[in-house]
């Protein structure tokens, strides 16, 4: 399940994206962009924990160094500098519309291959980032 390295990588690699906006957003709506951020990327790591508690549980090998995940990601990293409240929400939305693609393609491999388990997580996570898509659009407009 390549897509479900892929998935585990991007979570991890995007939490480190998702604090670089939380300690580097400035601006009039500063705290609650902060504060969003922050329930962004403990969702996201929530996901990770979940995922590779799975792999375990499915014989799977999980992927546990940076530069594994570094290998494996196609999440762009992002450089220090300060971000506007704007900017913050663009990319993070940016980040939640990925991970959400890409639950649903894991979603339909998982089912095509009868892994209802995972079939279901992804399900669950595709909710998760549908009411974050929801809540960032509204930010934006």
């Amino acid at each position: 399940m390549k897509n479900l390295d892929r998935y585990l990588s991007n979570l991890m690699i995007g939490n480190i994206k998702l604090h670089n906006l939380h300690w580097n957003v400035t601006g009039l709506t500063f705290k609650a962009v902060h504060e969003y951020l922050e329930a962004l990327y403990d969702d996201s790591f929530e996901k990770l924990d979940e995922v590779a508690e799975l792999q375990k549980q499915l014989g799977l090998p999980v992927l546990a160094s940076a530069k594994e995940y570094l290998e494996n990601t196609d999440i762009q990293e992002l450089g220090y500098k300060e971000y506007t409240p704007v900017e913050a929400i663009k990319f993070a939305k940016e980040y939640v519309e990925h991970m959400r693609d890409l639950a649903l393609t894991i979603r339909k491999e998982a089912e095509q291959e009868d892994c209802f388990v995972l079939t279901n997580l992804m399900e669950d996570h595709v909710t998760g980032y549908d009411k974050h898509i929801w809540f960032l659009n509204n930010m934006l407009k």
